[in-house]
C-alpha cells in the first residue's frame, strides 16, 4: 500500500483511538524481503539531504526511509493503541553495524516495543532492522521514539512521590559551523524523495489545521543533513526539541561527537555521533 494511503487510513482509524495508561501493544512484526534501492530516487534523496552523490554505500539515514512504510502500517493498524496523526517523533538512534550498498537487497523488519507512560502522554519505540539474506544479525538498526500526547492522570493517593527535580546547568553552546538557509519548499522536496507526505511539512494551509502556523521541516531531513555534513557512516543519535518553520535559517553547530541545530531563540535538534 502506498505510504500516502497508509497515512490517510491511519488518520481515519485514529479518530476512534483514545490513548490511555493501560494501553497494550499488539504483537505485530512486519517484514519486507529483498528491498530494492532505486538509484534515481536515492540520487534525489542525496541531493535534498546534502549527501555526496554517486557513493556505493547507502547514506546512514536512508534505510529509515525504506522501512518507514512498514512502521506506518503498524501505526495505522486498528489494534495499535495510539493515533497515527498524533504521534510526535521525539528521538532516533541509528547504528550501521556493517555497510549496506546500493546493490544490496536487504530484508527490512519493523516492530513496536516499550509502550511506556510519559509526563505528557504515552511513548512508544519502533525498531527497524535491515538484514542481508543468510545473515542472522542485522547490518543496520534504527530505534525511533514517538510520543502520543494525551491527558495524564494524577498519581493515586498513597503512590510514591515523584523525585525532586533539580535544576541542571545547560551545557555551553556548541561552536557554530555554518548557517543553513531552508527554503519554503523544503518539506515538499523531502516528501517527494521520502514518500512521507505528512501535511505539516507541505504548505502553511495544510499545516495550520494541525496547529502549525507554517509548514515545518521534517525531522528526518534534519538528522540526514547533519549526518551528511559530519560524514557519519556508522552511528547517529538525535533528539527533536522544537519544530523548524519553513522558510528559516538555522545554525549547525558541532564539537567532538556532539551537534545541534539552533536558531536565535531555540535549539531544534541535539545529538551525537558516539555511543551513549
Amino acid at each position: 500500500m502506498p505510504l500516502l494511503l497508509t497515512l490517510g487510513r491511519g488518520a481515519l482509524t485514529g479518530l476512534a483511538k483514545k490513548p490511555s495508561a493501560g494501553a497494550v501493544l499488539p504483537d505485530l512484526r512486519l517484514t519486507a524481503p529483498g528491498v530494492r534501492v532505486d538509484p534515481a530516487r536515492l540520487a534525489r534523496y542525496a541531493e535534498v539531504c546534502g549527501y555526496s552523490p554517486g557513493s556505493e554505500l547507502l547514506p546512514l539515514t536512508y534505510p529509515h526511509i525504506l522501512g518507514f512504510p512498514l512502521a506506518a502500517r503498524i501505526m495505522a493498524a486498528r489494534e495499535f493503541p495510539l493515533p497515527l496523526m498524533g504521534l510526535v517523533h521525539t528521538s532516533i538512534e541509528i547504528t550501521a553495524h556493517l555497510p549496506l550498498t546500493v546493490r544490496d537487497r536487504p530484508e527490512l523488519a519493523v516492530h513496536a516495543e516499550e509502550l511506556r507512560p510519559h509526563r505528557r502522554g504515552t511513548e512508544v519505540t519502533f525498531v527497524t532492522e535491515a538484514r542481508l539474506p543468510g545473515e542472522e544479525l542485522p547490518r543496520w538498526t534504527d530505534r525511533s521514539t514517538y510520543l502520543a500526547r494525551h491527558p495524564v492522570a494524577e498519581s493515586p493517593p498513597g503512590a510514591p512521590a515523584a523525585p525532586e527535580l533539580r535544576e541542571v546547568p545547560a551545557p555551553p553552546a556548541l561552536p557554530a559551523v555554518e548557517e543553513w538557509r531552508l527554503p519554503a519548499d523544503l518539506g515538499r522536496r523531502h516528501a517527494r524523495v521520502s514518500g512521507d507526505y505528512n501535511p505539516i511539512h507541505l504548505h502553511p494551509w495544510t499545516a495550520r489545521p494541525l496547529g502549525f502556523p507554517r509548514a515545518i521541516v521534517h525531522g528526518m531531513w534534519s538528522v540526514a543533513r547533519v549526518a551528511a555534513a559530519l560524514g557519519l557512516t556508522e552511528r547517529v543519535r538525535a533528539e527533536f526539541r522544537a519544530p523548524v518553520p519553513l522558510p528559516s535559517t538555522v545554525t549547525f553547530a558541532a564539537h567532538g561527537p556532539r551537534f545541534e541545530l539552533r536558531s536565535l531563540h531555540k535549539v531544534h535538534l541535539v545529538g551525537s555521533s558516539g555511543c551513549p
